[in-house]
């Protein structure tokens, strides 16, 4: 695949990094965009690196383009748990939907051939019922600023790419985990190696995780399948897991002994909703399940790493990480 020119904002979070190297790794030509010049010394050295201060409706994308055949907007104002702003969604707006909007628009300009938005399973809902999980084309639901902003972006990129002819592929990934993994997943594989006490012994959700490999071995697949332009796809490692069962693997893959305790689903769901946790409550006790079917019979795609392999992973990764700082 050499002498394709991959653009990719965001290069430098979670999500980024890992595309980046995998994408070189498969001689891809990789231009990364950076909100500072000193980030770029955490990228794959064969990166070029373009320094991109902020992204909304303003940024001009023209010299950064030059020469790009596809765009992966992984750039975003991300779901923060205490959002400080006086009117987050439209700081999310501001963000999210213009600035990827303005991208598309200036890409297309410049000739770009495929442009790949990260979105979020935000966009179909916060939870599902057990065992009817989301699809591509459910009808949709965001309910928070952020997952809203994501529905506005996919939307205004599905009017401007039917007005000019242009190849844009929407993937809306689960919660993303894997080594160099921070939020709440982080906070979970700490409590897990602190022995600290869990609620969720009689917890029998399920929810759907996928591997940071998996999700960007779909992203490359989008980058080169035909069949991948203009379609929204789910992905996931393919595996549902409880949160309870979540924890044993975790605790297994560490050494440690899981310190699972029962609570009333009833009585938990009231407390978090009095503190106005209702959505941590959705996170650790509800269900939030994806179908990827469409993705695996339009693209022949299967996830390459498996849960239960993913986890241990992270899990050693999480070790030595710890034992290393």
């Amino acid at each position: 695949m050499g002498g394709i020119t991959c653009f990719v904002t965001g290069a430098t979070g979670f999500v980024g990094r890992a595309l980046c190297e995998e994408l070189l790794a498969r001689r891809y030509l990789v231009r990364a965009g950076v909100r500072r010049i000193d980030d770029a010394a955490r990228l794959p050295r064969h990166c070029e690196v373009e320094r991109i201060e902020s992204v909304d409706g303003d940024t001009q994308w023209r010299s950064v383009l030059r020469g790009v055949t596809t765009v992966v907007h992984l750039a975003a104002r991300v779901h923060v748990m205490q959002d400080r702003a006086p009117d987050p969604l439209a700081a999310f707006r501001k963000v999210n939907v213009e600035g990827t909007v303005n991208l598309a628009k200036q890409a297309v300009a410049a000739g770009v051939r495929r442009f790949i938005f990260i979105s979020s399973i935000k966009v179909n809902g916060e939870s599902t019922l057990l065992d009817h999980p989301f699809t591509a084309d459910d009808p949709l639901c965001p309910r928070d600023p952020y997952g809203i902003s994501k529905h506005e972006a996919e939307k205004g990129l599905r009017q401007w790419a039917a007005k000019n002819h242009a190849e844009v592929v929407i993937i809306r990934p689960p919660l993303v985990y894997g080594p160099r993994v921070k939020g709440n997943f982080l906070r979970l594989l700490q409590w897990v190696d602190r022995g600290v006490p869990l609620p969720f012994a009689n917890v029998n959700n399920r929810r759907s995780l996928v591997n940071v490999r998996n999700l960007v071995d779909l992203i490359v697949r989008c980058i080169e399948h035909p069949a991948a332009a203009g379609e929204t796809f789910l992905v996931s490692d393919g595996e549902d897991v409880s949160t309870a069962d979540l924890v044993k693997h975790l605790a297994a893959a560490m050494g440690r002994r899981p310190r699972l305790f029962p609570v009333p689903l009833s009585a938990s769901h009231v407390a978090l909703n009095v503190m106005g946790k209702d959505d941590l409550w959705q996170r650790l006790f509800g269900s939030l399940q994806v179908n990827c079917e469409k993705t695996k019979k339009l693209l022949g795609w299967t996830a390459p790493v498996a849960l239960s392999a993913g986890l241990e992973e992270v899990a050693g990764w999480y070790l030595r990480s710890k034992s290393s700082g």
